[in-house]
């Protein structure tokens, strides 16, 4: 197959043999119905001046010499467009992200194939082999260029699984924000990590207010604030709205005091409120690593009547694998568990079936006691409550656990509680 690489530097000659000019760069175009960009025109360095070669007057592209079908003075020269992208200038060497591998890659060469008189853009070339070949090697060393059978094709990726990211340079493919979404916000975490902040920021600007929150929880709230620098205040609002409370309060945390209170504000009062209770307390206690989104229900209720307020509630609530029952005044007067509640028969009272010896913690208890408290009893979350046995909010244990156990292996445990 032929690359991109290999056409630069060609001499093009007309119909009549007269060389013209040397190739400096290729257009193509993508089209909404084909998967692929079709080649359009060459640009060729003409007399000192960059003039384009629709690709209709080239009789043979992947000759030694390319040649035209015509005389120089017949040449149309193609105009181009927005549509058309510049190869060489806005894809060789750009970061795309590898929609297959989830990965950030480098574009190192483009392979090109022929389909009746039409030329597309086949596979994206990330190997080393590819930024050799454009220095001009033609053997490679088995190490380098990859000996073993298959090695070399495993370095490609079809043009249809990859997503151009928006750099300062202008590109001419947009990223295709409905592959974006498809990713999980881990996979999407794991990109941003491999980008700067200033790519980081637009392809996270490029997700939806919902995919962007969940994103920047799989992210330490230090690089969360970095990426959200370029961010409009109504913009970074709607996505705090988007996040548990307690994460939303830590991202705040790390952003300057004038711009975290501007934030506040323009969040919505029920929100607001929440979040700044947690960032009334220390950062490393429990009160200010729990979730104030929690489901709570009344003793009186029976089994089928709350599994119907799950039904309800469960959009708005980060787990709903333990249930806290309270009474009137929201005193914490039980517990019990989403296995427990699924097992009972329906008409069965909340009162008889609910656990009342229940492990608590005070918000301002220290994240190692609740690190401590979570792990003695196995627990997935405990509830927070205040020196009048009030349920304030729940301390999830990835949360619990987030100074003991490193956050790479921490990502990695099964969140059982959502």
């Amino acid at each position: 197959m032929p690359f991109l690489s290999q056409l630069i530097g060609k001499s093009v000659v007309d119909y009549e043999g007269e060389t013209v000019g040397r190739v400096k760069e290729i257009l193509a175009i993508q089209k909404s119905n084909l998967p692929h960009p079709q080649i359009s025109s060459i640009e060729i360095n003409h007399k000192n001046q960059l003039i384009d070669i629709p690709l209709g007057d080239i009789a043979n592209l992947f000759t030694p010499v390319i040649t035209l079908n015509k005389s120089w003075d017949k040449v149309a020269l193609y105009q181009a467009s927005d549509q058309d992208m510049h190869l060489v200038r806005d894809v060789l060497d750009k970061q795309i992200i590898d929609m297959n591998g989830v990965r950030v890659v480098r574009v190192n060469d483009l392979e090109l194939t022929r389909h009746k008189d039409d030329v597309y853009i086949a596979n994206v070339d990330i190997s080393g082999s590819g930024l050799v070949r454009r220095l001009g090697v033609s053997r490679l060393p088995g190490w380098l260029g990859g000996s073993k059978k298959g090695a070399a094709a495993s370095r490609f990726i079809s043009w249809e699984n990859v997503d151009l990211i928006d750099t300062d340079q202008p590109m001419r493919l947009k990223v295709a924000s409905d592959k974006i979404s498809e990713l999980h916000p881990a996979d999407l975490a794991e990109i941003l990590s491999d980008l700067t902040r200033s790519e980081g920021s637009k392809l996270l600007g490029s997700l939806d207010v919902e995919l962007m929150a969940d994103t920047l929880e799989e992210v330490e709230p230090e690089f969360q604030a970095s990426l959200v620098e370029g961010l409009s205040n109504e913009q970074v609002a709607d996505v705090l709205e988007e996040m548990s409370p307690d994460e939303a309060a830590d991202l705040l945390a790390e952003l300057p005091e004038d711009r975290s209170e501007a934030l506040l504000r323009l969040m919505e009062k029920g929100g607001a409120k929440d979040v700044r209770m947690l960032l009334s307390y220390p950062e490393d206690s429990a009160g200010g690593i729990m979730n104030t989104e929690f489901v709570s229900i009344h003793p009186d209720l029976t089994a089928a009547m709350v599994i119907e307020r799950l039904r309800e509630l469960s959009p708005e609530a980060e787990t709903i694998y333990y249930i806290y029952v309270v009474d009137v005044q929201n005193h914490l007067i039980g517990v019990f568990s989403l296995r427990r509640l699924v097992l009972e028969q329906p008409m069965s009272k909340v009162l008889d079936f609910m656990e009342t010896r229940i492990v608590t913690v005070n918000p301002l208890d220290t994240q190692e006691d609740v690190a401590h408290i979570v792990a003695k009893y196995n627990l997935l979350s405990v509830p927070v409550v205040d020196d009048n046995e009030v349920i304030l909010g729940m301390v999830t244990a990835d949360d619990a656990l987030d100074k003991i156990i490193p956050t790479a292996w921490k990502k990695r445990l099964p969140r059982f509680y959502h």
